[in-house]
């Protein structure tokens, strides 16, 4: 491989710079690929017990909003503080799993009582295009290339302009219709959204395994995860956006 990383991934926790600063770590002490699985399996189980203990709550206990503001903003603080000290990672990504649920499971409860087995939906398509897209990166069918990877990278910043815009106009009460319209615009724009989550896995496995080639730190099989995470989270609420629109059509 090179002895160099280049871009490698959309997703502000795994950057172009994350392991420029790092020696070749031998033995036991490297950052695998396989550590790095299991330790997304156990992120991913953590996240999916916390939005389960949110989602048995109902539409109708108190504490629901409680816990996905909690879950909202302590995932968003705890992210913050893991991309900007990567040694944290084997504490904060547990952590930031647990909240993330909270705050998932709380979003999903919302989304379902408004539109029946929509949940089910979301979850099947976002664990069906992560395999779908590791297997077509596994095999070789997409290849992260320094232009895919540009183009990405690219396409994920003005979706994250369009958003804040989003933001700073709501707080005028001004709506944005392309992220909340359910009209052509809207969902083309939702599918536009959820191509570019999904194309950000890609970037993420050629960045987990760039790491392990380079034989980076243990520690950063939880920083691997948390990136993956990251990713895995934004795709799910972007398809779960997306459903929603096109059942408000029906």
């Amino acid at each position: 491989m090179t002895g160099h990383l280049t871009m490698r991934s959309g997703n502000p926790a795994l950057t172009a710079d994350t392991f420029a600063s790092f020696s070749a770590i031998a033995g036991n002490d490297a950052m695998t690929i396989g550590g790095t699985v299991n330790k997304t399996g156990l992120a991913l189980l953590i996240l999916l017990i916390a939005a389960s203990y949110v989602w048995n709550l109902g539409t109708d206990d108190p504490s629901l909003w409680l816990f996905t503001l909690t879950g909202v903003i302590g995932g968003l603080l705890v992210a913050i503080a893991t991309t900007f000290k990567q040694t944290w990672a084997p504490v904060t990504t547990p952590l930031y799993a647990g909240l993330e649920g909270l705050a998932l499971g709380g979003i999903s409860v919302m989304f379902e009582a408004r539109y029946p087995g929509i949940v089910s939906q979301a979850v099947f398509l976002t664990f069906g295009t992560l395999a779908a897209l590791l297997a077509a990166y596994r095999s070789g069918l997409i290849r992260a290339t320094e232009n895919f990877k540009l183009g990405v990278v690219a396409a994920t910043g003005g979706i994250a302009v369009v958003y804040v815009l989003s933001v700073v106009f709501g707080i005028f009460g001004i709506s944005v219709p392309l992220i909340h319209s359910s009209g052509t615009f809207g969902i083309l724009f939702s599918v536009f959204v959820v191509v570019i989550a999904a194309l950000n896995l890609v970037l993420d496995f050629d960045f987990i395994e760039q790491g392990a080639e380079r034989q980076a730190p243990k520690y950063m099989e939880w920083y691997g995860a948390f990136g993956l995470l990251v990713t895995l989270v934004w795709l799910y609420l972007e398809i779960l956006r997306l459903l929603a629109k096109l059942q408000s059509r029906r």
